[in-house]
């Protein structure tokens, strides 16, 4: 009975943090922080709006969608967001468009990366997504 017990609360535990995978609220202030520490390899889910749209573009092993965002915060990093176009579909974006996107930050110089934006169908990364005019993709 303990076992189970166990088993129930971790399912639980598990299942909750993924609901809430898909409605987790923006936190510019994180990637503000991973940006200016240099930090990489963390989850994050920032708000912003669309600087330019780069359209689809081949990548190592599938097509990705790229676009950059500044931040709606008060260090105004502007970070490079990139898609996987299978997992995603494709999305028409323009400048000035208010976008939400989740997935891991990577840091480099020039603001850094936003990638993992769908699904992981190996389940190594906590899903992501983009929302976009009242659409979510990923």
């Amino acid at each position: 009975m303990g076992k189970l017990r166990v088993v129930v609360v971790a399912a639980v535990a598990l299942l909750g943090g993924c609901a809430s995978n898909g409605s987790a609220a923006p936190d510019n202030a994180a990637v503000c922080r991973a940006f200016t520490s240099g930090t990489s390899h963390i989850e994050v889910t920032a708000q912003g709006t669309v600087v330019r749209a780069f359209g689809v573009q081949a990548g190592r092993e599938s097509p990705h969608e790229g676009f950059l965002m500044r931040l709606s915060s008060d260090c105004s990093v502007i970070v490079r967001v990139e898609a996987n176009v299978d997992f995603t579909g494709t999305f028409a974006l323009r400048p000035g468009q208010a976008v939400v996107v989740r997935g891991e930050y990577e840091y480099y110089a020039l603001g850094g990366v936003i990638h993992w934006t769908h699904h992981d169908p190996r389940g190594k990364h906590a899903g992501g997504f983009i929302q976009v005019d009242g659409h979510q993709f990923g």
